[in-house]
């Protein structure tokens, strides 16, 4: 659930440990007038200006620092770093200038706080550019983000739409990366506002590389970056930015029913249970971090558990150290309260979890959408996409879901889709971009 050479359901890089050699994946300028809600009432439209003017006097998006972190000279350049990091390369058609940026955000609470995220520009290509952001999967260590390693499998999508001719952006999120504090897992809320901000902060440092960023964005994200995915989309086609409105959305199995899908397949014991255990883990860490759900942490986990899980998820320790600190199954993790918890959330989870998996249900995509997913995803169960394509047909969205067959990387079908929808995420956003 790191990201290492791998990810997890949520975008996590599984190590599957027998303690050897092997680590397998798991798995995650100006301002102009901008769109408007359509058919939105006068409150809402009144909300939409509110967020506007916080986002202008916080400086939300200020671009503090930009990094040249490494130049792919060419497109065989370019192809081989993908192929290194174990991704296609026939869609690529230019070398790659990647960037670190650093920029103002709000932190869960609205706070004030830094983030830092990867941006990556093609060579070669003409000064108008469209953005597409990629939000990544599930990481435990501040290095499982797009903007610390290069040739990895959360960067690999990143430099993929570069190559192909956009400007692509993908935020660290809030706590990985260069960013301060801990990562506030699975909130949608903060998950959007950091790659709103990323998107404004490569916005503003777009013409020191000879470009300019257009207005549609191209919003894709895999796991765990597939809710963060819909969340920016939502906030895009709410008006949120004065620029910036969604050309299009391609999230890639994500868990959209976190508390519906998810967590029961989790506890059915349906997916990989090492997996399974340490999702479980991080839930009921992150999620107890905004919103309190136990008092001690021996309330939730067992024995000597209850002393040293909450510190893996610390942004210091990797996927590996996460597979050899948390046992092989729910029934060794977990007291009877904490599988309860899971099982039947109450309280303060459920009012979490609600809004979590919110992002189908509580809008209606006017920009085109398509759901990624691959047959016997181990990791994020395939309920998930069903229920989100469900709950968007019913607000009159008839959005195709693209199955991606048997793909594995890692030994991981769910990493594997990460891999395949990339390939045809960047042709279908291609094909957009042309017409």
């Amino acid at each position: 659930m790191v990201n290492s050479p791998t990810t997890s359901p949520l975008g996590m890089t599984r190590h599957r440990v027998r303690l050897r050699a092997h680590v397998a994946a798991v798995c995650c300028g100006v301002l102009l007038t901008g769109p408007i809600l359509a058919g939105a009432t006068a409150p809402a439209l009144a909300a939409v200006a509110q967020e506007r003017t916080r986002h202008e006097e916080s400086g939300r998006g200020t671009l503090l620092s930009a990094e040249k972190l490494y130049t792919l000279a060419s497109p065989q350049a370019a192809a081989a770093e993908l192929r290194t990091a174990g991704f296609g390369d026939d869609t690529v058609r230019h070398g790659v200038v990647a960037y670190r940026l650093v920029y103002r955000t709000v932190d869960a609470k609205g706070q004030p706080t830094t983030a830092s995220g990867l941006f990556a520009v093609p060579l070669g290509a003409e000064r108008h550019l469209q953005a597409v952001s990629f939000a990544h999967g599930t990481g435990a260590h501040k290095d499982d983000s797009p903007s610390m390693r290069r040739a990895v499998f959360h960067s690999a999508p990143v430099i993929a739409h570069a190559a192909a001719g956009a400007a692509a952006v993908a935020p660290d999120y809030l706590g990985l990366g260069k960013g301060p504090g801990l990562h506030p897992w699975m909130d949608i809320g903060s998950e959007a506002t950091a790659s709103l901000d990323m998107l404004r902060a490569a916005r503003a440092f777009a013409p020191r590389t000879g470009h300019v960023l257009d207005r549609e964005v191209l919003v894709t994200g895999f796991s765990q970056g597939a809710s963060a995915a819909l969340g920016l989309g939502r906030a895009l086609e709410a008006g949120e930015d004065r620029w910036f409105g969604l050309g299009a959305l391609a999230p890639v199995s994500g868990a959209y029913d976190f508390g519906g899908a998810e967590l029961p397949a989790l506890v059915a014991g349906t997916l990989d249970k090492k997996s399974g255990a340490v999702y479980a883990a991080y839930t009921l860490v992150a999620f107890n971090r905004l919103h309190p759900i136990y008092d001690r942490p021996a309330e939730v986990f067992r024995g000597t558990y209850a002393h040293t899980v909450e510190d893996l998820f610390d942004g210091a320790h990797t996927g590996l150290d996460l597979m050899r600190g948390i046992p092989d199954s729910l029934d060794a993790l977990l007291t009877e309260h904490g599988l309860a918890l899971l099982t039947h959330p109450t309280g303060a989870l459920a009012a979490a979890l609600r809004t979590t998996d919110a992002v189908c249900t509580d809008w209606r995509p006017r920009a085109p959408v398509r759901l990624y997913m691959a047959t016997g995803d181990e990791q994020a169960t395939t309920e998930n996409t069903e229920h989100c394509r469900a709950a968007l047909a019913r607000r009159g969205v008839d959005v195709p879901v693209v199955d991606l067959g048997a793909v594995d990387y890692k030994e991981s079908r769910h990493l594997g889709s990460n891999v395949a929808a990339t390939t045809a995420i960047v042709r279908w956003f291609g094909e957009l971009r042309r017409r």
